[in-house]
């Protein structure tokens, strides 16, 4: 413990996913072979298109608007009306270096309360400590696909105190999961009669395996943020360009915002905001992109679960994103003579034994002493998967034997997992 720490910051830790990610880099500089599901990075190249648009605007040097490039924020503006179906301005754009950064600036300078639903992303309730924001885990389950109920939301409401921010992530990080448009209708119903201001970071929408996201917004459009950014879609998670788009109604707090920023990050790097322009206008080669990105991670993501359910594990089939989380309940006798009783036990002996990196659920918001874990089935070659894809009929389905020798470290991966389990 430091004393020149302000006291809360004492408990402060790494990222766990960055802290997973270092720790495996180390291990394989000394050789290790090592099974990598631990860091949720998008493994495929950006596209070529955009990294030329990078290279054409290197040489731009100049400070760009706080809120970001206008020309960019038209262009993010067209894509939600568009492809999301809701109504955002131009001047409800506000872009960062990563939407990240924007999640933290918004609990910083809003009052009230966080409701955060678990499992959820590492890095939500360690940013709200961070500003000592007040924060709610609201504990889902895994019958109910991990997915927050209105009556949960309702409750946990009524025993927080206001105004409440509900942070809702889907396609979700740790699960894969998403809601349906019934689902979404049924919280916005709730959140509209509470006076909910939601932000729905949406950051993996389009990587919805059937590519038919639907956002919150389309029903509590007055009351709903949005997020998301070029990280995961784009693959351009180091580049750090992200997003919120604010509808008119919350038009003050994009200013509230964009104040903070200007005496923070000032704004986005040049090159990199005329890049994500390109990433935006050029529909053609990101449509045809995503849809391979889509149904190369479907078919990973569907062989891994359908493998881990026939060893007996429990686990949902993944609907976006590039992420499972199993539940290891089943065996719990077994891992108990192993000594191992929690989430972080169980990952740490399994890193030890077999080489094999998962995250443990305690880093996702789930109690100690559930057995729980994600797994990001990215440890392959994005680009060669990407090759692969486009060389058979988009009218097919693409398999684990088409994709070959490329995805054997997630076969032997998952294979070690089960043989381990069952040892």
């Amino acid at each position: 413990m430091n004393h020149k720490l302000h006291p809360h910051l004492n408990q402060l830790v790494r990222s766990a996913t960055l802290a997973i990610n270092e720790r495996s880099a180390e291990m394989a500089a000394d050789g290790q072979t090592i099974y990598h599901f631990g860091f949720g990075q998008s493994p495929f190249p950006v596209p070529d298109s955009i990294v030329s648009a990078l290279q054409e605007n290197a040489y731009r040097k100049n400070y760009l608007p706080v809120e970001g490039l206008f020309e960019l924020r038209e262009a993010v503006a067209a894509y939600h009306n568009d492809v999301d179906q809701i109504h955002i301005e131009p001047e409800g754009v506000l872009v960062s270096p990563g939407s990240k950064e924007l999640i933290f600036t918004l609990q910083m300078a809003i009052k009230g309360s966080t409701l955060i639903p678990a499992p959820c992303w590492v890095s939500y309730v360690p940013q709200a400590n961070l500003v000592q924001r007040d924060n709610q885990y609201i504990q889902t389950r895994f019958e109910d696909n991990w997915r927050l109920l209105p009556d949960q939301l309702d409750f946990a409401v009524k025993q927080t105190s206001g105004p409440h921010l509900l942070i809702l992530n889907y396609p979700g990080n740790p699960d894969g999961g998403t809601y349906s448009a019934e689902e979404l209708k049924a919280l916005a119903n709730v959140a509209r009669k509470n006076n909910v201001l939601i932000l729905s970071d949406e950051i993996y929408g389009r990587l919805y395996h059937k590519g038919e996201h639907v956002s919150i917004a389309r029903f509590y459009p007055e009351g709903t943020i949005v997020s998301s950014s070029l990280s995961k879609w784009c693959a351009a998670g180091g580049w750090r360009l992200g997003h919120f788009a604010f509808p008119k109604e919350l038009f003050w707090l994009k200013e509230a915002l964009a104040s903070i920023t200007s005496d923070t990050y000032s704004c986005v790097a040049a090159p990199i905001q005329y890049a994500g322009l390109q990433a935006y206008n050029d529909k053609d080669t990101v449509g045809e992109y995503l849809f391979h990105c889509r149904r190369i991670l479907s078919t990973i993501g569907n062989f891994c679960a359908s493998t881990l359910l026939e060893a007996g594990v429990n686990i949902q089939s993944p609907s976006g994103a590039f992420y499972l989380f199993p539940d290891f309940e089943s065996f719990r006798i077994s891992l108990s003579e192993k000594g191992i009783h929690d989430s972080a036990a169980m990952c740490e002996q399994l890193l030890q034994d077999t080489r094999v990196v998962l995250l443990p659920g305690t880093a996702f918001g789930r109690p100690a002493e559930e057995l729980n874990a994600r797994i990001a089935y990215v440890n392959f070659d994005g680009g060669k998967a990407l090759q692969t894809s486009r060389e058979i009929s988009m009218e097919q389905n693409l398999t684990m034997h088409d994709l070959g020798d490329n995805v054997i470290n997630v076969k032997y991966g998952i294979e070690k997992l089960i043989d381990w389990l069952k040892e």
